[in-house]
C-alpha cells in the first residue's frame, strides 16, 4: 500500500516496561528508550491511500486517523510499533483493517487547524455508541527542528508488529525520516489511553509535529516460534 501521512501530531508518555510488555504480542519485548517504555497518542491525516502505486481509493483514501501505540523490539533488534487502537471514520476501512488483524475502531474523527499566523494542529475523536473520546492539539515551532535522540527514536519506526491468524508478524513500513518540529501541547482531553488500559499522569513528556511523509507498506513476515 502507498499513502501519505500528513499533519502528524505525536504525544508521548513514559510508562514502566512491565506495563508495555503485558500488551505486546508473543515474540517481541518492549523497546526501552531513554530508560523507559513509552506510549504514544498520535494523530495524522491519511492522504491518497492507494493499493500498490496504481490503484487510488478516491473517497476512502483520505481521512483522519488517531492511534494509541507502544514500541517493540525482536530478539534480533528489529524494532516496530504495536497498535493498541486505531480510530478511523470510514467503516469499510475499519472492517478491512480488522480482517488483517489490526485493532481499528469505527469513530467520528476530525482534524483541526486554527486560523492563526502560528496555527495549532489537533484531532478530535469520539467512538460510536458512547465509547471513549479524545481531543488534543499542539502548536509547532516551525523555526526549530527536533533532532534529539529521543524524538528520532520515538518516530523513526519502519515497521509494525501485530497478531494475525495466531502468529506474530512484522510489517515493514518505508518512508523518509520524519521532518520533525518541537511543539507545545495547547489542548489535551484524552480517554483513549485509559480505554487501552494505560494510566498516565500530566502532560506528555514529548510533543512533536510533522508536516508529513509518503509511506509504503510492505509484505508481512512471520516471526519464528511465535
Amino acid at each position: 500500500m502507498d499513502q501519505r501521512w500528513e499533519d502528524a501530531v505525536f504525544l508521548h508518555w513514559r510508562i514502566p516496561p512491565s506495563a508495555a510488555a503485558a500488551r505486546l504480542p508473543p515474540g517481541v519485548r518492549p523497546d526501552v528508550v531513554d530508560g523507559s517504555a513509552w506510549v504514544g497518542l498520535v494523530g495524522f491525516r491519511m492522504h491518497r491511500l492507494r493499493l500498490g502505486a496504481a490503484v487510488p481509493l478516491p473517497r476512502l483514501g483520505t481521512f483522519p486517523e488517531i492511534n494509541v501505540r507502544l514500541y517493540s523490539r525482536e530478539e534480533d533488534g528489529t524494532r516496530g510499533v504495536v497498535f493498541l487502537s486505531l480510530d478511523a471514520p470510514w467503516l469499510a476501512v475499519v472492517l478491512g483493517a480488522r480482517a488483517a488483524g489490526l485493532p481499528y475502531v469505527w469513530s467520528r474523527c476530525r482534524a483541526q487547524v486554527t486560523d492563526a499566523p502560528e496555527p495549532d494542529y489537533g484531532y478530535d475523536v469520539r467512538r460510536r455508541r458512547g465509547g471513549a473520546a479524545s481531543s488534543f492539539a499542539v502548536r509547532p515551532d516551525r523555526a526549530a527542528l527536533a533532532r534529539d535522540d529521543l524524538s528520532l527514536e520515538l518516530t523513526a519506526r519502519f515497521g509494525l508488529h501485530s497478531r494475525f491468524a495466531g502468529r506474530t508478524v512484522h510489517v515493514p513500513v518505508s518512508h523518509e525520516p520524519w521532518p520533525l518540529h518541537p511543539a507545545t501541547t495547547t489542548h489535551l482531553e484524552d480517554g483513549l489511553l485509559a480505554a487501552a488500559g494505560l494510566d498516565v499522569d500530566g502532560p506528555p513528556e514529548s510533543a512533536l509535529f510533522s508536516p508529513g511523509v509518503r509511506t509504503r507498506i510492505g509484505r508481512p513476515r512471520t516471526l519464528r516460534a511465535s
